[in-house]
């Protein structure tokens, strides 16, 4: 800190104080008697103590943090010491206690013990020390105890052993004088002060040598400015419920941690809460002045200002604009129009209360507003935005996407409907005089005419709604219930009778497998015999399984299935029996599908909607990483359908063909081959990419619980992630690295020392690059998600997982150090031998 800004300063707060208590136990002064003689003969046990004893006894201290007469620390003692001419410790106490959480009434006692005999004690003197002087400031400098002879320290709020007394002698009053020349309130004159420093040692030991008093001197930090006594700010404390009940009859005294949890005790009612303050909002009127106007239309930042909204143009969508970043913003409003990134922070700084700056937002500057980007047309369609011709614009700029980037985002947009104005009927508690508009804006109607031209898309649309027409909210329920209503009705209008027909026999299949795969789980037949009773659930044709009319399947409705081959179907291993089921297709091929019951696959449908994103991403700026986003689709909150590749996990690998190369040069032999191990360089090529494609975008989703199970292998080399019951950062497993490669990925691509682990860890860099441009679309989507009921992102703040792994605070190239360093974690050839065993102990299932 410069000695201009150093000057600004008169005091500090103790809130803001994180540090330990500290303080130097330096040393004991006066003198000690021996016992005399008749008392010895009295007593002959007293022989044995130490203060009788020729030399120095061994004394140690004890000190103990207390307030309000009870402990907040366990007693602390000095080491041991052997003392030659005198007590000096110089030892330095910390406390397990921060300055910020300490009451006013903090006290800490200390206690100089002798040895009394065998195994046995006995206290020279204690005395309890106030840490707060008079005027609420933390004292600090050197200070001198007054010990109480033969005394322990008591500690209580009312001490009979306190540090000071009123009476001072000369040695206390010149100490006084000490301290305000430490604090520099006497003037410093170097040979006067030598002088006098000298004679103060001179009137110290013969102050010693006469007192009948025993002193401790301790040390206390010095700080630039004096620690006044604050509570911490009502933002720092736990987050406070609305106004709950009155505190006047609490049970029996709550214990620490049930006062930190509790809400209840802490709510104050605060009748002006929920009123707008006249001062701030006087000075926002004066700085935001709308008389201004046709000056604001031609205003233009300087190149310094130009920076600075440039800076703020960059926040992540999570980060609030504190008020001077609002009202630069809107003073710039009309200049911001051409800027597309512009639009979401110049709504976060409109007061939507102050009906004539609404006005002036919604009808004047958002028609003028360039095109944004799809990114930020998804964040204003978030819970954040109420004004129905706001999300309007959204759903706009959301038209000019083409399906397959639409089917991109339909998980979201279906979401998005619980925060349309229709969704929530709150119309009661609106203000009338309010100029914000809570008309319907358009988007499910949208979502609902894209469905009903394009049958892939409207497909989707429907199951996505029926997962929602199930919830549990009745309220929501409906809302969605009527979407859906509204969709058949279009569908039959503009396809015909037959589409319409089409989703109903979906439903029906659904139906019939989510009965038969509940009987087959919970029936308590062994798995040869689950398979056998599937088998002859699909050939026998009352079920209508084996042969069907031609049906696009809920799945993928690109393709068309006429029946289930009975005689490959089977049924899983796991605790849940999954069905394998191998759909026959109306161009003679198979579609091999997983039928899960009982299990919520929401989480997975999100995670690899999310994979498949990041590899369009990937795609568009020519980087194919081989990735393999499966479809899922969930059909129900416990049942749901996941598209089967045929492959085998890397356990399964490791077990039956030793090593990863092993099982690719088994199904890929290539004799000729240079630099490749005997396998097909095409193969190993896709084997590099993939692991580099799961490896990026498995931890930006801060995917959890990997085991040597859940990673698979195809025969053509693509390597791939299954079962995502973990995300944004939860694990089950102690030390998980950030970055999942372990070490059979890293023996198929021929070790760490290899030149395709090298083209592995640069794939890696580059779409680390690629995707962190797309931080705050990934970030939007998530957030969308907020109440999917998806485990684990329901009340869990999102933005903050994903955004730290992007690190968008740092530049490109410390970007790829980052992400070098977390890799180097995680290799078998430079981390200690302890994280090697944590990282063993890890890929285990």
């Amino acid at each position: 800190m410069d000695k201009d800004n150093k000057d600004d300063f008169t005091f500090a707060k103790l809130s803001d104080l994180k540090l330990l208590v500290t303080f130097r136990i330096s040393q004991l002064e006066g003198t000690r008697h021996p016992r005399s003689l008749t008392e010895l003969l009295d007593k002959p046990e007293l022989r044995f103590q130490g203060v009788q004893s020729s030399t120095l006894s061994d004394l140690y201290i004890t000190c103990q943090l207390v307030a309000d007469n009870k402990p907040l620390t366990i007693p602390f003692r000095t080491a041991f010491k052997a003392f030659k001419n005198n007590y000096t410790w110089n030892e330095w106490i910390t406390l397990p206690m921060r300055y910020c959480d300490l009451p006013l009434s903090s006290q800490i006692t200390f206690t100089v013990w002798d040895i009394a005999g065998p195994r046995a004690a006995i206290p020279v003197g204690g005395s309890t020390f106030r840490l707060f002087g008079k005027k609420w400031t933390l004292r600090r400098g050197k200070h001198r105890l007054l010990l109480w002879p033969g005394q322990e320290a008591d500690g209580s709020m009312e001490s009979a052993t306190p540090s000071k007394l009123g009476v001072r002698d000369e040695m206390g009053r010149l100490e006084k004088l000490v301290k305000k020349y430490e604090r520099g309130d006497l003037q410093k004159s170097d040979w006067l002060d030598a002088m006098a420093f000298r004679k103060m040692e001179e009137i110290h030991a013969a102050e010693t040598e006469k007192s009948e008093n025993l002193f401790l001197y301790i040390d206390l930090p010095r700080f630039d400015f004096p620690v006044i006594f604050s509570e911490p700010e009502a933002a720092n404390l736990p987050s406070i419920s609305t106004p709950g009940p009155s505190i006047s009859h609490t049970p029996a005294a709550p214990s620490m941690a049930s006062m930190a949890t509790d809400t209840h005790l802490w709510s104050v009612v605060d009748p002006e809460i929920a009123r707008d303050n006249p001062v701030e909002d006087k000075h926002r009127r004066l700085v935001r002045s709308h008389r201004s106007s046709p000056y604001d239309r031609e205003l233009k930042p300087n190149a310094k200002i130009r920076d600075e909204l440039g800076g703020i143009l960059n926040y992540a969508p999570s980060q609030a604009l504190n008020s001077e970043e609002k009202d630069l913003i809107w003073k710039f409003r009309f200049y911001l129009t051409r800027d597309k990134r512009g639009l979401t922070k110049f709504l976060k700084s409109v007061t939507w209360r102050d009906p004539s700056e609404v006005k002036q937002a919604v009808e004047e500057l958002l028609p003028q507003w360039t095109e944004i980007d799809t990114d930020d047309a998804l964040e204003l369609l978030g819970p954040g935005t109420v004004d129905s011709r706001v999300r309007a614009f959204a759903v706009k700029q959301l038209s000019r996407a083409d399906d397959d980037e639409l089917l991109l985002y339909l998980l979201q947009l279906v979401q998005a409907l619980k925060f349309e104005s229709a969704a929530s009927d709150q119309r009661s508690t609106r203000s009338t005089t309010s100029a914000i508009s809570y008309d319907d804006s358009g988007l499910s109607d949208f979502l609902i005419a894209r469905g009903v031209k394009n049958l892939v898309l409207g497909n989707r649309l429907y199951w996505y709604l029926m997962v929602e027409v199930a919830l549990e909210d009745r309220v929501m329920a409906k809302m969605y219930g009527r979407v859906v209503y509204k969709f058949m009705k279009d569908m039959e209008a503009e396809n015909g009778k037959e589409h319409r027909d089409l989703m109903g026999r979906q439903g029906l299949l659904i139906d019939t497998l989510a009965k038969r795969a509940k009987d087959i789980r919970t029936s308590k037949d062994p798995r040869p015999k689950k398979i056998d009773k599937l088998r002859a659930l699909i050939s026998d044709s009352k079920n209508g399984l084996a042969t069907m009319a031609p049906l696009p399947l809920p799945l993928n409705a690109c393709i068309e299935v006429t029946g289930i081959n009975p005689d490959k179907s089977s049924v899983f291993k796991s605790s849940l029996f999954p069905l394998l089921l191998y759909f026959q297709c109306s161009d003679g091929s198979e579609y091999p599908v997983i039928f899960k019951d009982g299990d919520d696959i929401r989480q997975d449908q999100l995670v690899i909607q999310l994979f498949t994103l990041m590899d369009r991403l990937l795609r568009k700026e020519n980087l194919d990483l081989k990735l393999s986003p499966y479809d899922v689709l969930a059909t129900g909150a416990l049942q749901g359908m996941v598209q089967y590749i045929p492959s085998k996990t890397i356990a399964a690998i490791v077990s039956e063909n030793g090593t990863v190369l092993n099982y690719l040069r088994a199904n890929n032999p290539d004799e000729g081959s240079v630099g490749t191990y005997g396998v097909e360089p095409s193969v190993i090529d896709t084997f590099v990419r993939s692991c580099a494609g799961y490896c990026v975008v498995t931890y930006l989703l801060g995917v959890g619980d990997r085991h040597l199970d859940n990673l698979l292998l195809a025969p053509d080399g693509h390597f791939f992630h299954v079962d995502f019951g973990y995300i944004l950062g939860r694990d089950p497993k102690p030390f998980p690295p950030a970055v999942k490669v372990c070490k059979e990925m890293v023996d198929g691509m021929g070790g760490a020392q290899s030149t395709h682990y090298a083209r592995f860890k640069s794939f890696c860099f580059t779409a680390f690059t690629i995707l962190r441009k797309s931080a705050n679309l990934i970030l939007n989507l998530v957030a969308l998600m907020v109440d999917a009921n998806i485990p684990d992102i329901k009340h869990r703040d999102v933005h903050e997982q994903i955004q730290e792994k992007f690190r968008l605070d740092l530049t490109e190239e410390e970007a790829i150090k980052h992400f070098e360093a977390l890799l180097n974690e995680t290799s078998y050839f430079t981390v200690v031998l302890d994280r090697i065993h944590d990282l063993a102990q890890y890929w285990r299932s």
